[in-house]
């Protein structure tokens, strides 16, 4: 029991070093912005939609800007009808100089499910959008391409996915990412999997470390084990991981990214703090 206790309290404490990320002085466009978002994730659509077009003509010059730009996109594909202009916005997004490397990914994934359902709906020429993500330096977005890019039902473009879908097995060692690759592998090129050598499973990462380092050289370092790591989440409250999405954390995300680094070190810097996670 005082091991469990001794967990919790260290899943207190990486709550504490997260929430410190939400908390800065607020500008005016700021408090503009968290009320929109507020919006947003009460999935107000429409009226968020409205209120993050004022926000755009209002403060082009606000950091929040870019930020507004990927939510209004969001906005736009979560209404029936507007997939098109969804689209549209998460590119315009993705021009901006200063995006944000998760909302990046966001939008890019986001671009490829709004071009596989207009695709669907019979609008082919959308399928290009999917084409030239196969070959998109991020990895996560060039495999999800890969993996949607089988469902195509003209099979010289889904052949494009070969390739890549071929790549996951060989060099992945997630179970389940490679059994989503093989499945795609075999509806467009059964024969493919003839030819690939695999690699074994990984084993599954044993503890999750976290290093904090503040102003005036504050520093904080402990471990906990991976199969409690849950712990620490379910310590935030929601308004802190709201706050932390807002400014664009969203901590479920960050522990997928650290699991699949194996070994590499993920760092977050902001607002004066450096955090380093990794699982050993």
């Amino acid at each position: 029991m005082r091991t469990i206790r001794i967990y919790a309290g260290a899943a207190l404490l990486i709550a504490a070093g997260l929430t410190a990320l939400a908390q800065a002085p607020q500008t005016t466009d700021e408090r503009v912005f968290q009320e929109i978002k507020s919006l947003v994730l009460d999935e107000k659509w429409t009226e968020a939609e409205a209120r993050l077009d004022d926000f755009i003509v209002r403060f082009p010059q606000s950091r929040y800007y870019g930020q507004a730009v990927y939510y209004r996109a969001r906005c736009l594909e979560n209404q029936a009808g507007k997939e098109r202009a969804a689209l549209n916005f998460y590119k315009e997004y993705l021009r901006l100089k200063d995006g944000n490397k998760n909302l990046i990914e966001d939008a890019e994934v986001s671009i490829i499910d709004l071009a596989m359902k207009l695709y669907d709906e019979g609008d082919k020429g959308f399928v290009r959008e999917v084409e030239v993500r196969i070959s998109n330096p991020n990895k996560v977005v060039r495999y999800y391409a890969a993996v949607q890019l089988s469902y195509v039902k003209e099979k010289r473009i889904a052949d494009k996915s070969v390739p890549v879908l071929k790549q996951i097995l060989k060099e992945e060692r997630s179970a389940e990412l490679r059994d989503r690759a093989k499945i795609a592998l075999m509806r467009v090129s059964p024969e493919a999997l003839a030819d690939v050598e695999e690699l074994p499973s990984a084993r599954k990462p044993r503890m999750l470390r976290i290093f904090i380092a503040g102003e005036r050289d504050e520093k904080f370092e402990f471990s906990i084990p991976w199969s409690l790591a849950d712990l620490a989440l379910a310590a935030l409250s929601e308004e802190d991981k709201a706050a932390l999405r807002a400014k664009g954390y969203d901590i479920a995300k960050i522990i997928r990214d650290v699991q699949s680094a194996k070994g590499n070190i993920l760092e977050i810097t902001a607002d004066g703090k450096r955090i380093k996670i990794w699982i050993e």
